[in-house]
């Protein structure tokens, strides 16, 4: 018997909320992620333990945990920016495909050497195993305040590996139904299609959503117009793709990737409008998550979710190492990107859902029992060590509180190309000025007059300043913010410079009248790297991606040059 027997939801609610939050923050003190607190929190009220809410209580706030979910799926969706991406393309490339064949095909492997799992069961345990929390990841993102290469990586192969998780078990599950009730259910060929079909409706969905949410935001630019239009595109994205049988998930990524595409100034809008309640959001879902865990499937479960969780953790841990030692990427990412990825709650717990409500496979009513303490079990070891193994290699990767502006943070990976070649000055500054409208989103700045700009000062004083390094600049029309980019060449290009050496770094620099003072003070931080650091210089002129640049300029020993300006 539960303390509060159908407890008001407004009562409930408030119970979960302070439960969360202090446990949260007790967690913190801890030195332990607030999410790890307020899944305990779950745990502690739940009817494992305490039992204060009943199921039809807890079962109330179920919209909650739907728009949370929604939110965390857009989020994820924004950091989708396929301009952002473009270096990343190959690792991330790379990373879902290893991560939707060998993860798998692991858990598959031990699954199916285990008595009493048959290959229909191993084949969806496994392609669940695909799947990351992206709302954990996110929380732990903001929570640690992380920013740089190893985030981008992180949050893009989370939105990777969830589409990958969805389409690969809708096949599973199709192959499942022509095991299970041959009778009774469709052709394999058939089913077969449905992860395409619900690839499209998700697409056409979160397109429309956000076509829509655009349009509104371009008529009614208030806070409080952008706050509704952002809370209404959610709900109704997720609440239409739930009624039409759509992954509210997948249909959610996409309104965040179409979104965040489609206009620039959108990429935060999400961020921007849930600031100030989302943490209480947060709280309220993650707690709500740890009531559902229930220990009580261990028992049933047993070896079974064991071999499921150390295989499904071995596949993360091997296709991040062979994704990024086949890209080239740095060592953090290779070391740490792995432990990261191991989270696993709401879409594993969503399919679990799908597959014991089938009303073809519901039939097989002994091997959906098992199917569903197994998953369950191994979501519980998940979310319990998750989130601390995550924050640890966010820990690792020395990019946590970075999210903060540094005198150089215009510098992104997506802003830096290292295999530059050029014949001649005017040639390499027409390729950086193309990167700069490109990477920093100015299509409608006029290319030839900024490119003018730029060429005009180089005949007034040439910006090649010797030891290697040329710093063009040209003028932008006021109400922008300074940008810039950066082209590095191993072989060097031969120009004409103070000291008769190859230049191997050109900086291009776009600064508004306005922002002078900026510009100086950029201007003195790129002059002291490369001028009193020939370390620091041997290394960006030796970088092997834009990634290991980035991580060259933000690292730890540039902080004395690119120092944080709100310290």
């Amino acid at each position: 018997m539960s303390t509060f027997p159908n407890a008001d939801p407004l009562l409930s609610l408030a119970l979960i909320l302070l439960t969360g939050v202090a446990l949260g923050g007790v967690a913190k003190r801890l030195h332990l992620p607030s999410i790890t607190g307020q899944i305990l929190a779950g745990i502690l009220i739940g009817h494992s333990v305490l039992n204060l809410l009943d199921e039809e209580s807890i079962h109330g706030l179920g919209p909650i945990t739907h728009f949370a979910l929604g939110l965390m799926a857009v989020t994820v969706g924004a950091h989708l920016n396929f301009r952002r991406l473009k270096n990343a393309g190959k690792r991330l490339g790379v990373l879902v495909l290893l991560e939707s064949l060998l993860t798998p095909a692991l858990v598959f492997a031990g699954l199916f050497a285990l008595p009493g799992i048959d290959t229909p069961m191993a084949a969806l345990l496994g392609t669940i195993a695909i799947s990351t929390a992206p709302a954990t990841i996110v929380a732990l993102v903001r929570e640690t305040r992380s920013k740089g290469v190893f985030v981008k990586t992180l949050i893009a192969s989370v939105a990777l590996n969830n589409m990958a998780c969805i389409l690969m078990f809708e096949i599973a599950r199709a192959y499942a139904v022509a095991e299970w009730a041959p009778e009774g259910g469709p052709e394999i060929a058939t089913g077969i299609l449905a992860p395409a079909l619900q690839l499209a409706k998700a697409v056409a969905l979160g397109g429309v959503a956000a076509l829509a949410a655009d349009l509104v935001n371009r008529l009614f630019s208030t806070k409080e117009r952008l706050a509704t239009s952002a809370l209404a595109a959610i709900l109704l994205t997720a609440g239409m793709a739930d009624y039409l049988g759509i992954s509210p998930l997948l249909a959610c990524l996409f309104l965040g990737i179409v979104q965040t595409n489609m206009n620039s100034e959108r990429e935060q809008l999400v961020d921007r409008v849930f600031t100030d309640f989302e943490p209480a959001i947060m709280a309220v879902f993650f707690t709500l998550a740890g009531m559902h865990l229930d220990f009580e499937h261990i028992a049933t479960a047993g070896l079974a979710a064991i071999v499921f969780f150390t295989l499904r953790v071995v596949g993360k841990l091997l296709s991040v190492h062979w994704a990024m030692s086949f890209a080239g990427t740095t060592d953090t990412l290779r070391k740490n990107l792995g432990l990261a990825l191991l989270p696993q709650a709401g879409l594993a717990i969503g399919l679990v859902l799908l597959i014991r409500d089938d009303p073809v496979l519901s039939t097989h009513e002994e091997s959906i029992s098992l199917f569903v303490a197994i998953v369950l079990t191994v979501v519980t070891m998940n979310e319990l060590l998750g989130p601390i193994l995550t924050r640890y290699g966010l820990k690792r990767s020395g990019e946590v509180g970075r999210d903060r502006t540094r005198i150089i943070d215009f510098l992104d990976e997506e802003n830096i190309i290292t295999d530059m070649q050029a014949a001649s000055k005017n040639e390499a500054i027409e390729q950086l000025v193309d990167l700069l409208i490109h990477t920093h989103h100015l299509d409608n700045l006029d290319r030839a007059v900024f490119l003018e700009s730029v060429l005009n000062r180089e005949y007034e004083a040439s910006t090649c300043l010797g030891s290697g390094f040329a710093l063009p600049h040209g003028i932008l029309p006021e109400g922008l913010r300074m940008v810039g980019v950066m082209g590095l060449s191993h072989r060097g290009i031969d120009l004409a410079t103070p000291d008769n050496k190859k230049v191997h770094m050109m900086v291009l620099l776009a600064t508004p009248p306005d922002q002078r003072d900026k510009h100086l003070q950029v201007l003195a931080t790129l002059v002291q790297v490369v001028g009193r650091e020939p370390a620091m210089r041997d290394a960006l002129f030796a970088a092997k991606s834009p990634a290991h640049a980035y991580e060259i300029l933000h690292g730890e020993e540039a902080e004395t040059y690119n120092y944080f300006i709100d310290d």
